[in-house]
């Protein structure tokens, strides 16, 4: 991770560095962590090697289900039922299906999708479920007859872009001994002459040969082959001679197959030299043929690759001989020819992972192994892969396989792999966490789409049918996490699970920690139901008149914000609404955020935020005969920076409270200062990449106002509580990191603030939010003024330039939802950088209020902010590129309820709106 600048520079303390500096460049933060996640079970995946799914019409009962995780056959099947592979399959597919976890019920279960008359829809639905992720399949279709298996255009219904086909080898060689020796009709005197008469072994070899190579320039022609598959593995094995039989070698073994065709009706290839013959013929014409474009111009093809089975397979293959390293002379005569290993070589794997790093042409397939093997089992084949294999030459595959269940289990399985392997590599920092996301969508999917020629698009976030973090839910890395969190403490009583709602008020609900554990030991979902209600609703719960309590959305913990607090005997986590399916919901705020940031992922950006938490503590007036409830305190002479308040030992204490509570949870306070009002400080939070920093925000503000209750304070964050003493703010510092070093670090600044600057009266709807903002908003109060400007250096401009790229946005204060203002800024940012907005707004070294309109336009300053929170409102629906990158639905939600919400607070008299919003924040 490279800084465009140093990120921030608080005023530190003497002969110590401040928390900026001492933030490493490859620190790893969980919402960095989380993205990674985020992209392992979302990238669409091109399944380079797989085989038709079974017509159910004519196979039912044929095929032993039990062959969804073992390659065995016959009585030796039956053990399957006792092995790791086996287990962990019942397991999945029983919380799939919604039955028993046993493997009675899930053939019942399944059994009953395919078969039920009342629901005719019921198997296409459960097909499409196990090929969720999936953008399109590369079929082998030479493992069944035609009439066993659904085509490709059946395939190609199931998944995003169509299927295309890989040409078995050894299919084309026995179909044309089958056809040519006999006939369609079996013609047994001609056979019989091939097998007695030279010469007519010898016209049939020339006939077989002259034929195979005209299939092989067909394959190479079909625009719907892309590919070759031997499995001489199964044959004669894999030491492939170096150089091509000649045709008087081939004849003898082309005569066996031919008796042998006479008396089985089979003609399997079994002699060394006729499958050495067709493979070399196959690689020769890949290497050297040249076909015709639409124009009849003679050009060279591009050479599909040929793919080869190692190692794992059935009884049928000697395993000694499915080595791949016995490849290695056959690689090695025609460097030209791609060629992929496929099934990881399991248990060849290390030999896979040299023979792709040392030769050009070699690829690495870690197909089959997902669900073949166990689970450590699989996570050791990836490690193994990437011991030594650059990423760039490995694939993967389900190697799916006449049942649908072969997909799922296979992509599940494949995905958790992946997100425990290279979670665990970016912690250890032996990979970026950027590179992993790279390494996951090339494995998943640009590799296989370059090297077969595809031309496939990689699809846009928002073109991804992405289910919520929580739909492959990974139990061991969370209970990791909270057993880390809660080593050598004394056990919670509750769990809270948070969201801050439209109005900015902290929500959660509490779980025990028992039954929480309860369910995060047995791998139960831990998402709380929640009535749609709840982002329709303001303080006091009233709905707005569009919302109403039918339906539910699903509030999912998200684990990377677990902290302890913000009371005694809680732990707490943030959490992300999600639809009954797991799709996000368009109107929460924190996923707003999330979605943000992996935009600003996406273009190259990344950032980090610092926020300053303004607070006003006030005297609790337990008189009921009084209408304030809350007073100013009494102090002497405090006012901005002062050390006077050291002479109040309540306030003192509370203090030293917070920074040391806060540091027990790992948030480490950066700095506190007397602010002007009296009773006012600030304490400064470090900075963390955007979704943690926003997290921790809104638990530091919990803990700060428990702890303020306890030493018998009330702790407000009101903009102006009082009229004549000075407002109270939640500054935001921002500093872009960007992705590699090319970045003109200038340039992109410039762009993202233009960006802010160009959209920031809209902006200002969601960070002055309530009508109390705007009485905090005012000129010559370093309160940000009240024009669209920036300066270096200067607190009277709405955003003020530090150094770089480090900037502090004023105009916030702690009745703006964070989630939705940060979102808003780095939007308008991001938005700035992609379409290169100019920065037409000079630096403005003093207040712009005090500036002439002459002076002023010499700045560009020409706007002014919105002066309430009706005219912030119109600003933000009529900026129509704004209302675009937030989404509509959002926008129009938000509008109606801080109406609602405006309406309500404007009924009450100017005293009792006062203390009913520092009563609430």
């Amino acid at each position: 991770m490279v800084h465009i600048s140093q990120p921030f520079q608080y005023h530190d303390t003497i002969g110590q560095p401040s928390s900026a500096d001492k933030f490493p460049k490859n620190t790893i933060t969980q919402t960095q962590l989380d993205l990674l996640i985020h992209t392992i079970r979302t990238t669409p995946i091109v399944d380079h090697h797989a085989h038709p799914l079974l017509n159910w019409d004519n196979q039912t009962g044929k095929y032993p289900l039990l062959h969804i995780t073992s390659e065995a056959s016959g009585d030796a099947i039956e053990s399957a039922t006792t092995s790791l592979a086996h287990l962990r399959a019942v397991r999945q597919l029983s919380t799939e299906l919604k039955c028993a976890p046993n493997w009675e019920s899930v053939v019942a279960k399944l059994e009953a999708v395919r078969l039920d008359p009342d629901e005719p829809d019921i198997w296409g639905d459960w097909i499409s479920r196990c090929l969720e992720g999936v953008h399109t399949i590369l079929l082998d279709d030479g493992l069944d007859n035609k009439e066993a298996v659904e085509d490709l255009d059946w395939h190609t219904s199931y998944v995003q872009s169509p299927c295309r086909r890989i040409v078995r080898i050894e299919a084309i060689a026995s179909d044309l001994i089958k056809h040519l020796s006999a006939g369609e009709f079996h013609d047994v005197q001609k056979a019989e002459a091939i097998i007695k008469d030279p010469a007519a072994l010898k016209e049939f070899w020339e006939n077989w040969a002259g034929s195979f190579d005209n299939a092989i320039k067909n394959a190479i022609d079909d625009p719907l082959v892309v590919g070759f598959k031997s499995v001489v593995a199964y044959r004669t094995g894999l030491d492939v001679a170096g150089k091509e039989p000649s045709g008087d070698a081939v004849q003898p073994a082309l005569k066996e197959v031919v008796k042998k065709f006479l008396k089985v009706r089979t003609a399997r290839l079994e002699d060394s030299s006729l499958n050495d013959y067709v493979i070399h013929r196959t690689a020769t014409l890949i290497r050297d043929y040249m076909g015709k474009n639409h124009e009849e111009d003679i050009i060279r093809k591009p050479r599909k690759p040929i793919q080869f089975h190692t190692g794992l397979g059935d009884s049928d293959l000697t395993l000694a001989k499915a080595s791949p390293s016995h490849l290695q002379e056959f690689i090695r005569s025609y460097p030209d020819v791609p060629m992929v290993l496929l099934h990881a070589g399991y248990p060849f794997t290390k030999e896979i992972a040299y023979m792709a790093t040392v030769y050009k042409n070699v690829y690495a397939d870690i197909g089959e192994v997902f669900p073949c093997i166990s689970k450590d089992g699989q996570e050791r084949v990836l490690m193994e892969i990437l011991e030594l294999c650059p990423w760039s030459k490995i694939l993967w595959s389900t190697d799916g396989h006449w049942f649908p269940e072969t997909y799922l289990l296979a992509i599940m399985q494949m995905r958790e792999a992946f997100e425990n392997v290279l979670c665990s590599y970016v912690l250890k920092g032996q990979i970026g966490w950027r590179a992993a996301i790279v390494l996951v969508q090339d494995l998943l999917f640009k590799n296989a789409n370059k090297l077969y020629h595809l031309g496939l698009d990689f699809p846009k976030p928002e073109e991804v049918a992405s289910r919520s973090l929580a739909r492959y839910p990974n139990p061991s890395r969370n209970l990791t996490l909270l057993r880390e969190l809660l080593n050598n403490t004394i056990e919670p009583t509750f769990v809270q699970i948070c969201w801050n709602d439209y109005t900015a008020l902290q929500r959660m609900r509490l779980v025990p920690f028992r039954k929480f554990m309860t369910l995060l030991e047995a791998g139960r979902s831990l998402d709380i139901g929640i009535t749609k209600a709840v982002f329709g609703m303001i303080q006091n719960d009233h709905l707005i008149p569009s919302s109403s309590a039918t339906g539910e959305y699903r509030l999912h913990p998200d684990f990377s914000s677990l902290k302890h607090g913000p009371v005694a005997g809680h732990i707490s986590m943030h959490g992300e609404f999600r639809e009954q399916d797991g799709f996000p919901v368009a109107l929460c705020p924190r996923s707003l955020l999330l979605r943000s940031v992996e935009i600003g992922s996406q273009k190259g950006l990344g950032f980090l935020l610092g926020f300053e938490i303004e607070f006003l503590l006030l005297e609790r007036v337990e008189d009921d005969s009084v209408v304030d409830r809350y007073t100013a305190l009494k102090t002497d002479g405090h006012a901005w920076s002062v050390s006077k308040y050291y002479a109040n030992p309540k306030i003192n204490a509370l203090l030293k409270n917070m920074v040391e509570t806060l540091a027990q949870m790992d948030i480490y306070v950066e700095q506190i200062h007397a602010e002007s009002a009296t009773g006012q400080f600030e304490l400064i939070l470090p900075p963390y990449p955007p979704v943690q920093a926003v997290d921790t925000l809104l638990h530091t503000r919990d803990v700060m106002a428990n702890l303020a209750t306890e030493a018998g304070f009330k702790m407000t964050l009101h903009p102006k509580p009082f009229a004549k003493a000075c407002g109270t703010a939640a500054h935001m510092h921002m500093s872009i990191l960007p992705e590699a070093d090319a970045f003109d670090a200038e340039k992109v600044t410039r762009h993202f603030y233009a960006g802010v600057l160009k959209h920031l009266r809209a902006i200002t709807a969601f960070s002055y939010s309530n009508a109390a903002s705007y009485d905090r908003a005012q000129d010559g109060v370093w309160a940000g003024g009240r024009w669209v400007a920036w300066g270096t250096q200067n607190r009277e401009t709405a955003l003020r330039k530090i150094e770089g790229s480090h900037w502090e946005v004023k105009i916030i204060d702690g009745l703006a939802n964070p989630y939705f203002v940060a979102s808003a800024v780095l939007l308008a940012g991001i938005r700035g950088v992609e379409t290169e907005e100019k920065m037409v707004w000079d630096d403005c070294e003093m207040d712009p209020a005090k500036l002439s309109d002459m002076d002023r336009k010499e700045l560009g300053i020409s706007q002014m902010l919105p002066a309430s929170v009706e005219e912030a409102l119109r600003a933000l629906q009529e900026d129509t590129e704004m209302v675009e990158m937030l989404g509509d639905e959002l926008v129009e939600r938000y509008v109606a309820i801080k109406k609602f919400e405006d309406e309500f607070l404007g009924k009450m008299g100017a005293e009792v709106r006062r203390l009913w919003l520092m009563e609430r924040y």
